[in-house]
């Protein structure tokens, strides 16, 4: 019999798996005391907490939270991670949730939130269905019934909702969200405000939105009719990261522009906004966040290191 020797120790380093990056959010009511014992816990676990950020929202008394943390996998998985620290939660009264985009070897999930425009979820079930975004259609939720023959050409679930006035129901979409294991919220034209809460629950650069406006210069429902108020000759759009009751100045992922000749009509200018420069600039900042060359540190874009 042979007896096998033990391996050297810089081989058994070698294998070891390296610290993986691990976001948790905690929303609820405000209370006294929430942070501390999820705090406590990851720092006790042996985990490196890199961002901490809270909130507290006086006037609803919703307290939430958001920690980036280095988890020390080799010693417990982040599915036991995310036992631990549901039951602090159940016992606290808030909502936690843990994620890590390495948890699971697969290609992101998607859920692509739409209203109307077809234009901008077609460029991004196109790339998939290309090779061009390395991730997968998880789910398509609209406010309208608009695109969901898209969502069947596709083959993908839809789900409508809202009620006969286009108002959501966002614990309905929070619900689904959760149910199809959603890594990236992709609002493509989505035209209606996720509430605070959806965005402190998803928070960390897993909400990317589409403006159909240059940012920050032209923001709200009309960029197209108050840019050309000002008689520009340049548009734009821009797909960015949501960060609650914070502008979008330092979450752009990407910004793409058209220019148009002195007498171009508002009508054409649209057209052309529509039909081809936003959902390029959308379909471009999905594959950079996809493919890992820019997150979000502290309320910014930064590249990946």
């Amino acid at each position: 019999m042979i007896e096998l020797e033990r391996v050297p120790f810089e081989l058994e380093s070698f294998w070891q798996q390296p610290p993986m990056e691990v976001i948790v959010t905690a929303v609820g009511p405000d209370s006294q005391g929430l942070a501390d014992p999820i705090v406590h816990y990851v720092t006790g676990a042996g985990a490196n907490i890199h961002e901490i950020q809270m909130y507290d929202r006086g006037a609803e008394r919703l307290f939430a939270m958001l920690v980036r943390v280095e988890w020390p996998v080799e010693q417990e998985s982040v599915a036991t991670l995310r036992e631990r620290l549901t039951e602090i939660g159940r016992v606290k009264g808030l909502t936690v949730r843990v994620w890590s985009r390495d948890e699971h070897a697969r290609p992101p999930r998607l859920a692509i939130c739409t209203t109307f425009r077809p234009e901008p979820p077609l460029a991004i079930l196109r790339g998939i269905r290309d090779g061009r975004l390395k991730a997968e259609a998880a789910v398509m939720i609209g406010n309208r019934q608009a695109c969901r023959g898209l969502a069947e050409q596709f083959d993908v679930p839809w789900h409508n909702v809202a009620d006969e006035k286009g108002s959501p129901d966002n614990d309905r979409m929070v619900q689904l969200f959760d149910e199809y294991e959603v890594d990236y919220i992709v609002l493509a034209r989505y035209m209606r405000v996720l509430p605070p809460r959806t965005c402190w629950e998803f928070a960390g650069g897993r909400i990317i939105n589409l403006h159909h406006g240059l940012l920050p210069p032209f923001p709200g429902f009309r960029p197209y009719e108050d840019a050309f108020e000002h008689k520009m000759l340049t548009y734009g759009a821009t797909a960015h990261f949501i960060v609650p009751e914070l502008d979008a100045g330092n979450q752009i992922i990407h910004q793409s522009t058209i220019t148009v000749r002195p007498g171009t009509s508002l009508e054409e200018i649209k057209r052309l906004g529509e039909g081809d420069n936003e959902p390029t600039c959308l379909a471009e900042a999905v594959r950079r966040v996809v493919d890992r060359e820019v997150t979000l540190r502290f309320h910014r874009v930064v590249p990946v290191d």
